[in-house]
């Protein structure tokens, strides 16, 4: 039975149940369109990371702004993703569990699907998992251009791989994953741009050297809502996945941006439940639907403090001028999109005050 959502189309804005997240549709579209127009006549492709929004509603308004398709972090994801109607994903993770890489032989048979791998062990487990399965998948090596994480470094086992690769039956070799997950949050755009700088020729030598060697590299894919100007420009990239930018949190709010700037979409509303304390006022959201590991949700309607979060409760330090009062609502800035995303069922979708549509987080949960 899917979970009750927080509102009622039409109703006003006050009436809907919190916790929430809720989009403004108008700044939504907006930053929708801000995207298209940066990325639009640059011969760069878009394909937003959908584990930003884990929402196929959101993914099919994302193609309709001209993305060729979406990314995803998990095997569920590309399911429900492929399920809702999108042709193309690309799994911008590897994949080691020969279940989860028969379900995305599964997967290939009706979309384009993409996987990553970053040595020869996932290649064997590949050709093992899809002995018998038809389709195709496209496969990306993911090298490191300074994520530090998953990803080979750049060398001459670029080739032996990309080569096993094309040997296995329903394996195709289509280019490199070169993300740089933390230039996004640097601060300083001159540090971004330091930082890409040095993501940008790993991947022009690593694309060098296979194409060296009579191997097509036709794909080169990374970037962020922070940086991915950088690798539009770059001559290189031929992907782009920023995924925050549809949304928007309060760690990219810490930024300072010299290019296309992207409005906060998403809020959590919240409701105060107890002003005991003097001086305090204790919100009905917690943990358990606002992620703190890029820092405490931000209150911006009205402006004060976060004293302090616990599961179910956040406290206020209480506004002097116009105290909060039992049954006030709140609204606040996630601290990071995707994990507070994950935490909620439903995106309410607001104009004019009222409710517009309400929009399933489809793909939410640890996944499989």
């Amino acid at each position: 039975m899917p979970p009750r959502p927080p509102a009622e189309l039409g109703a006003p804005v006050s009436e809907i149940e919190t916790p929430a997240l809720v989009i403004d549709l108008d700044l939504f579209e907006r930053n929708l369109a801000t995207m298209a127009d940066a990325v639009g006549g640059s011969g760069v492709r878009l394909r937003p990371h959908a584990k930003a929004h884990k929402c196929p509603d959101i993914a099919l308004r994302q193609m309709a702004s001209g993305a060729i398709g979406v990314c995803c972090q998990k095997v569920s994801e590309a399911e429900v993703f492929v399920a809702a109607g999108i042709p193309d994903v690309l799994l911008t993770n590897e994949v080691a569990d020969p279940r989860k890489l028969r379900r995305l032989a599964d997967l290939s048979r009706t979309a384009r699907i993409g996987l990553c791998v970053d040595g020869p062990a996932h290649v064997a487990r590949l050709a093992q998992a899809r002995a018998g399965h038809e389709g195709r998948l496209d496969i990306l090596i993911e090298i490191d251009v300074g994520q530090g994480r998953c990803g080979m470094p750049v060398g001459p086992q670029l080739v032996d791989l990309a080569r096993a690769i094309d040997a296995v039956p329903g394996l195709s070799f289509a280019g490199l994953q070169a993300y740089q997950g933390k230039a996004q949050h640097l601060r300083a755009p001159q540090d971004r741009r330091t930082a890409i700088g040095h993501a940008v020729e790993r991947a022009r030598i690593a694309k060098s050297m296979l194409e060296g060697t009579g191997i097509a590299c036709p794909i080169v894919t990374g970037a962020g809502t922070g940086t991915f100007a950088l690798e539009m420009t770059s001559g290189i990239y031929t992907e782009l996945q920023p995924g925050s930018y549809a949304l928007m949190d309060a760690d990219y709010a810490r930024n300072a941006f010299d290019g296309p700037v992207f409005a906060h979409a998403l809020t959590l509303h919240a409701t105060v439940i107890s002003t005991a304390v003097p001086g305090q006022a204790v919100l009905d959201v917690g943990y358990k639907g606002a992620a703190v590991d890029s820092g405490l949700p931000v209150p911006v309607s009205p402006a004060t403090e976060v004293l302090g979060m616990s599961d179910e409760h956040t406290v206020l330090r209480q506004p002097e001028r116009a105290p909060l009062a039992v049954g006030d609502r709140v609204i606040l800035l996630p601290g990071h999109v995707d994990p507070t995303v994950n935490l909620h069922d439903w995106f309410v979708g607001v104009r004019d005050g009222r409710v517009e549509t309400l929009w399933p987080i489809t793909a939410r949960g640890a996944g499989l």
